[in-house]
């Protein structure tokens, strides 16, 4: 077998530049493989930077070109009945990897999800977004505080196409142009848009520079640019866009593009009921200050040149998202709402929340609900698929209720074996991070996510003496991790950052609760995978869905929540553990009444724990039939199919 450094080269561009990788263990450890690979590198700028020599050796290596040929053929295969997008999902951001870093949180991972399941059933789908020059932020921890470092985000070193393809977005006074660029996910295109182009002006180039970065005429700008710049450049690509489907209010811009499409003189009611029919809109907020809003000062400036064109008021053009509460302030979920042939939320408990939250608006009375999944071969350990493969069949993955139930056939031994291997690779990781120590044969908790003041990072706190006692057990271990990023503008947010450092170096710790910074996907990996017990406990009922617990389930942890979210439909009482809801109005209250309850039931997860290990695999087996089915995305995007898409 025989390749030339050049071919060599071009075959492995196609195989980072597609992010079938990052769900393709095989083709990841061959990528990983290359000269010089670094923790947090994109393949791509992997292989563009391999020099001739280190090409040659390459191609000398028979058994790494079989390894090569065999990754490229199953791609061919998979790409072979690739068909062009007909349903565009818009999101503001998508995460695919953690060495593209251009999302913030579970937004962002969810519509990442959606995209690689939407390659692995074949839906004809496209993503898209917009691509952030400076990507997220880096968390660095100074004195006990989070502070942010920005990294340039080379879009050719990330895997991304330049497609040749420029769109102009009106704005008041001006135009701004936007390159479109291309990444592929699996068969799926994610279209991002980039307005770094020196045809704008240097204010306009910085419209796609970070994300939910700036002011809030910058974040409508960045909207402008999402919802008018990416229906435009579907169109410029030549795909026939029978829907659109927007995933939350941030593109909700791209209804005006579309009616400016088929208004003509059939005038504006007519457009909109045109325009309806192709469109749905999911809410993943229960609470009204996650909506963006925007005030007339602001917005009407950017609703005249519609209101021009098509000769009406513009106050036609603001009763489309004038907010019911607020009617001088412009609200994009209304707008989408409003516009949309179809809504939802994204669990039962939050398609109830969002009926109430937005009764008066459109068709908010008639909003349902899907509830989030996650993407399986992403998210479980590669050994845990191995394992799966053997015992359950591939179809545990696509969330196949059959599949699930043949989880007995996984014994003991097996399933130890199996959680070991993820609680010592944990244990490493954690040692390479912070320093710390990690018994793996402690009763590992996970507590990773967003630091919001909803979510409750601090609750664990509350009770110092139960925490104190739980913590100095040497004969029940316990161990808590903590990791996660507050936004660089959420003030409440980085003061329970800093609480919990706080709490981590303080003696109660007992060197047994850890918080690791710089949380990003690849850390979520190791954590959902290596600990125990997966710990949520938002103020309910303000956690949409959550996933993060989804994930933790497909790799044998179980999780001790608030009844709220995903768990509040799939908690059968014996599939995890409940934490049990304060009655109390007072938040104060309230705040400590669940904390003691939540310590008191993890005492006694931790007594079963230690001592009762068949009944904890027990109890690992039962989640898996009870929930395996449930918590993929496979599922998920297969109850769009049949309750929206199809409907539409």
């Amino acid at each position: 077998m025989s390749l030339s450094p050049e071919a060599l080269r071009d075959d492995l561009w196609r195989l980072a530049a597609n992010h079938r990788w990052t769900w393709t263990p095989s083709c990841r450890r061959l990528l990983t493989d290359l000269p010089d690979f670094e923790p947090r590198s994109h393949p791509a700028a992997i292989v563009a930077a391999l020099d001739d020599a280190q090409l040659e050796e390459l191609s000398a290596d028979d058994d790494f070109l079989a390894r090569l040929s065999f990754e490229i053929g199953d791609l061919e295969s998979v790409l072979s009945d690739a068909r062009d997008p007909s349903i565009a999902y818009c999101s503001p951001e998508f995460g695919l990897t953690a060495a593209l870093p251009q999302y913030a949180g579970g937004l962002g991972v969810l519509a990442g999800d959606h995209l690689k399941t939407a390659s692995d059933l074949g839906l004809p789908l496209a993503g898209v977004g917009l691509f952030y020059r400076e990507g997220v932020f880096r968390q660095v921890i100074e004195d006990g505080q989070q502070t942010e470092i920005y990294n340039p985000v080379v879009p050719e070193l990330v895997g991304a196409f330049d497609t040749g393809i420029v769109v102009d977005i009106p704005f008041p006074g001006r135009v701004v142009s936007a390159r479109v660029w291309r990444l592929d996910v699996g068969r799926v295109p994610l279209v991002l848009l980039d307005t770094d182009l020196e045809s704008n002006s240097e204010e306009d180039r910085l419209i796609s520079d970070g994300l939910y970065a700036g002011s809030k005429l910058h974040r409508l700008c960045q909207e402008m640019v999402l919802g008018v710049g990416g229906a435009k450049a579907l169109a410029a690509l030549g795909w026939s866009i029978d829907l659109h489907h927007l995933n939350e209010g941030h593109a909700g811009f791209i209804v005006l593009e579309l009616i400016d499409r088929v208004i003509g003189d059939i005038g504006l009611a007519e457009a909109r009921e045109r325009v309806r029919s192709g469109l749905v809109f999911t809410t993943h907020t229960p609470v009204p200050a996650g909506i963006d809003r925007f005030d007339a000062e602001i917005m009407l400036p950017y609703l005249h040149p519609w209101a021009e064109r098509w000769g009406v008021p513009v106050s036609e053009l603001w009763e489309l998202g004038a907010d019911t509460d607020e009617p001088a302030t412009f609200n994009m979920a209304a707008l989408c709402l409003r516009s949309a042939r179809a809504a939802n939320g994204v669990s039962q408990l939050h398609g109830e929340v969002s009926r109430e939250l937005f009764a008066g608006v459109g068709i908010g009375d008639e909003i349902g609900f899907v509830t989030n999944g996650v993407h399986a071969r992403t998210w479980t350990a590669d050994h845990f698929q191995e394992l799966f493969d053997q015992t359950l069949g591939d179809g545990w993955a696509q969330g196949e209720t059959e599949a699930w139930q043949r989880v007995d056939a996984i014994d003991d031994d097996a399933l130890l074996k199996a959680r070991r291997r993820s609680s010592e690779h944990l244990a490493r990781m954690v040692h390479g991070w912070t320093g710390e120590t990690l018994d793996p044969d402690s009763l590992i908790i996970g507590f990773a996510r967003r630091f919001a003041p909803y979510k409750r990072a601090t609750l664990v706190l509350r009770r110092p003496d139960v925490l104190d006692e739980l913590l100095g057990d040497d004969t029940r271990p316990v161990h808590f991790l903590f990791a996660g990023k507050a936004h660089p503008l959420d003030g409440p947010g980085k003061g329970l950052l800093a609480e919990v450092i706080r709490a981590a170096s303080a003696e109660l710790a007992h060197g047994r609760l850890t918080f690791i910074p710089d949380y990003d996907m690849d850390m979520a990996h190791a954590l959902v995978q290596g600990t125990d017990l997966w710990l949520n406990n938002p103020i309910r009922p303000r956690e949409a869905s959550g996933t993060s617990g989804e994930k933790a389930v497909l790799n044998g942890v179980l999780n001790c929540s608030v009844l709220d979210g995903w768990w509040a439909e799939m908690f059968d009482g014996w599939n995890g553990w409940e934490i049990a809801q304060s009655a109390a109005a007072d938040p104060e209250t309230r705040d400590l009444e669940e904390a003691t309850a939540m310590l008191e039931t993890i005492r006694s997860i931790a007594a079963e724990y230690h001592a009762a290990r068949p009944a904890f695999l027990g109890r690992i087996r039962y989640a898996w039939r009870t929930l395996g089915p449930r918590v993929t995305s496979a599922r998920m995007l297969q109850d769009y199919q049949a309750r929206i898409y199809d409907r539409v």
